[in-house]
């Protein structure tokens, strides 16, 4: 791994650094911090995602939105190094781009890549400055880690598409002015080659979302129904029955996002010793060594960032496949949540005002399982280090019951 910086770099960073301190406060690993994305109810949930608009509005309105992206489409222009350089720094101030953050990484490429001009300049400035809030309409009940055995069917009709079908697990869908839908509009031809990728309006006629509590309280994730919702033949994004091409896009970050290249968690080594130590239990052998787990868990992500970070940056090395970053995440939180409620004990099972932290481990706890389904889940990954990485043989699919 190479970590030296070029002296442009270096002047970049710095300049990084003047405008997050003009325009942020540096982090204190408290729970005041708003950025740590920890609501009771739906109300401060909106209070934090507006928050997160005003955090991406400073950011356009002062140029460093979308730093890789192009400048023809708003962006800053900028290399992949000043990209993570950018991360890097950010992490260490208390801010958030949320989900909006995350639908730029989801939506931005496909439209960029595929889009035509009308589409990239309708969607992109608003996209890049938080003004419209986008959600991913991919999986459905009988479609998850299987993408492309969706049935959500789409007919021509003129000049638009009549859609009819179900999504599920969408992320922020409650919120969302469009989405990027994937439905199959060529039911004979092979399963990957009959679908077409639409942008969708969320509040056209026939589009009802249904939130979905989870055991946290909190309504992440969602169900869409689609009935025989019209769409312009305009809003295809590439080609008519060639929308996996286009769903690659898409997934090709998707597994790095979640792995996660830089931020900041709350969650982390430092805030799980911090909470032996207070409680009284960091003498404890058994605690140590679940701390030392932690510790070197935390130490291989962060090492396997820095690998693909190099690779990104200098363009050496070999970087680590994103299904292995994605993994070992969702690894490494297992342990360090589990780790984290049998240190609080009993105090554990609180909730609410009442909990430690406000709450912060047993949110985490619940949440951790989000990580392992989203982005396609552990066993699928596996499955693609396995191919990918090892060169195995592809897994043969069951055969039917006769």
């Amino acid at each position: 791994m190479n970590f030296d910086e070029t002296p442009e770099q270096a002047a970049f960073r710095a300049e990084v650094r003047a405008f997050l301190d003009e325009h942020a406060s540096l982090r204190t690993g408290t729970d005041t911090e708003w950025s740590n994305a920890i609501y009771a109810d739906e109300e401060s949930e909106r209070t934090y995602i507006e928050r997160c608009r005003d955090w991406q509005r400073t950011l356009y309105d002062n140029g460093w939105a979308g730093v890789p992206w192009p400048k023809q489409f708003g962006g800053r222009g900028g290399s992949i190094a000043e990209m993570i350089i950018f991360v890097e720094e950010a992490a260490r101030y208390d801010v958030s781009s949320g989900f909006f953050g995350v639908a730029q990484s989801l939506v931005g490429p496909p439209l960029m890549v595929h889009g035509n001009r009308e589409q990239q300049e309708r969607y992109l400035p608003p996209l890049l400055r938080g003004d419209e809030a986008w959600c991913q309409l991919f999986s459905e009940p009988g479609a998850g880690s299987d993408l492309a055995s969706l049935s959500t069917k789409a007919v021509l009709d003129g000049d638009e598409y009549v859609v009819t079908g179900q999504k599920v697990w969408t992320t922020q869908a409650q919120y969302a002015d469009f989405g990027i839908l994937l439905t199959r509009t060529n039911p004979t031809a092979p399963k990957h080659e009959g679908i077409t990728f639409f942008v969708v309006d969320m509040r056209s006629p026939g589009v009802e979302v249904r939130p979905l509590r989870q055991a946290s309280g909190h309504c992440h994730f969602n169900e869409v129904f689609l009935d025989e919702v019209r769409i312009p033949a305009a809003d295809v994004v590439g080609e008519v029955d060639g929308g996996w091409a286009v769903t690659r896009t898409v997934m090709s970050s998707e597994a790095g996002m979640i792995g996660g290249l830089g931020g900041a968690d709350p969650a982390n080594f430092a805030t799980l010793r911090r909470l032996a130590r207070e409680l009284g239990r960091d003498r404890d052998p058994v605690v140590r060594q679940g701390l030392a787990d932690v510790y070197s868990r935390e130490q291989i992500m962060r090492y396997l960032g820095l690998r693909f970070q190099t690779f990104l940056m200098n363009g050496t090395g070999t970087p680590p496949d994103p299904s292995i970053l994605k993994n070992t995440l969702t690894a490494a939180n297992e342990r360090k949540v589990d780790l984290a409620m049998s240190i609080e004990g009993p105090a554990g099972m609180l909730w609410g005002d009442g909990a430690l932290d406000e709450g912060l481990w047993q949110n985490s706890l619940l949440y951790q399982f989000a990580s392992r389904i989203g982005g396609g889940t552990n066993e699928v990954h596996r499955n693609m280090i396995a191919e990918r990485s090892l060169g195995l043989p592809r897994d043969r699919p069951p055969v039917p019951s006769t």
